[in-house]
Formats: structure tokens, sequence, C-alpha cells
């Protein structure tokens, strides 16, 4: 973990738990060690949100999920209000492989928006794109296109983060030759970040806090965290007007037994 915070600053992380079930006495001590005032997840996988210890800890909880499959959350100990479960024309995605939904598109738990202590900020967990050929990549596409409607109407300071599947830049992955013709680094993906980018917003890039890269993703098989072997697909985007104080990768949440294989991003800031 990094070092103390001002007075001033807000502390806003973002984590794909990868189950909020599977990873709850994790998240809460993490909690109590780190105190972020505003913590986004992604991948909840759960449609009842266990909160109870972050409760006693003063948290107020926006949950979105709709079973073992997505969700997203904002805890919040500075305020939560105008919560947005979803957002308007928000895409829908009918799974190819259920025959009995004849093509009819289910809008998936991915989006939560809040107010807290002044900070509008929006938890994602934008579609994975699976494959190129895969029907789910232009669903990702068309996800993020409507996705940057929504920016373009949201009130400032804002702050959009979450899980967003996509690596910025050939650095940001472990050895772009492993990528080519695969999801998460292509043209057209790199291409809906910069369209937000283009709304006002920065990338906030964490320091590493060991090696030279800021990866926040590393797959569980054959010991890739340990070997370096990520990406930064965990991205956290403010607007201008925001200062940020530092920002860094908490590596100790994705060692021991039992991890989420993503990191979370820590950020101190100032509005």
């Amino acid at each position: 973990m990094s070092g103390e915070r001002s007075g001033q600053a807000l502390r806003i992380a973002t984590w794909n738990v990868n189950s909020v079930t599977a990873r709850l006495p994790r998240l809460n001590e993490w909690l109590e060690l780190v105190e972020p005032d505003v913590l986004c997840l992604q991948e909840t996988k759960t449609a009842r949100f266990p909160s109870d210890h972050a409760e006693a800890l003063g948290y107020e909880i926006a949950h979105h999920g709709d079973g073992r499959w997505n969700g997203v959350a904002i805890l919040s100990r500075v305020g939560l209000e105008d919560v947005s479960l979803g957002f308007a024309e928000q895409p829908g995605y009918a799974p190819e492989d259920d025959e009995t939904l004849l093509a009819v598109p289910k809008v998936e738990a991915r989006a939560v928006g809040a107010t807290c202590g002044g900070l509008r900020i929006w938890s994602l967990y934008v579609p994975n794109g699976r494959s190129l050929d895969s029907p789910h990549f232009p669903y990702k596409l068309d996800w993020l296109d409507r996705f940057r409607d929504v920016v373009a109407g949201e009130p400032r300071p804002l702050v959009v983060t979450g899980d967003f599947n996509i690596a910025p830049t050939d650095d940001d992955v472990w050895d772009i030759k492993a990528f080519r013709g695969s999801t998460h680094v292509t043209p057209d993906e790199r291409a809906r970040l910069s369209a937000l980018l283009e709304l006002g917003l920065t990338d906030v890039v964490p320091r590493p806090m060991k090696y030279d890269k800021p990866f926040t993703y590393y797959d569980y098989r054959a010991g890739m965290f340990h070997k370096n072997m990520g990406m930064r697909i965990d991205l956290v985007y403010a607007s201008t007007g925001i200062t940020v104080q530092d920002a860094w990768i908490d590596r100790d949440a994705r060692k021991g037994t039992g991890p989420s294989d993503h990191c979370p991003v820590v950020v101190d800031l100032e509005l």
C-alpha cells in the first residue's frame, strides 16, 4: 500500500473482485486497511450484495447485479445520491449459447453511477468482446458508443472507472505480440477510449509499485502474476479540474490464497 494521504484528499478506488461472495473476507479486510472514501467494484456476480460489514464501516452501497454474471457496485462513505442503475439507451445482448431467448437482447448489469461527496462517479464493467468474430465484439463497441453519450451529458467533476477490458496502448500489455488478432488491443476499441478523452477526461495512470508497468490484471495461469505478464485494463478517467495527488496499483491484494485476478487501483484526488 502507498503512503499517507493529505487531509484534503478524497480516496477513490476501483477493483474487479471476480465475485464479491468469494472475495468477501479479502474485501472487508481491504476496506479497513486502505479506507477508500469511494470504492467501485466490478464482477460482483450476485443479485444481493453482502453489505453488513461495509455498512458497519459507514459505507452506503449502490449495487446493480442480476445473478452469477456481471454486477457492479459503488460503496461510499461520503454520501450516495442520484444513483443510476445502468444508463439510458444501454444496449442489450443475447447470449450466443441460449437458443431459448431467440436473440432477444438482455440489458446486463454493467454500469452504476452515483454522486459521492460532490463527485459524479461511474463504475463500469465493459463487455469483454471475446473474439473479433464473436457477436460480443460489436456489442462491446456499441456499448461504449452509447456510454460516451452518457458521459457527454454528465456533470463535472466526474470520474469514470472500472474494468474497461481494453489496454489503452501497446505498453499496457506484457507482450503485444501475444495479443495480435485478439480483442482488448484493437484500434476500434482504443478509438472508444479516445472518444471519452475527447470529452475532457484524463487517463490517470497509476504507479506500478513494482516492476516498470502498472498492470492491473494477471491471468491465473502459469504464474503470470509473479512473472509480471499482465495488462492494464482497469482504468480511472478523471475530468479536468480534478487534482490527482497520488495513484497506485495495490499489488498486495493480488497475492496469497484465493485472490481476484485483478488488482485494485487507488487514487487520492482533490476536487
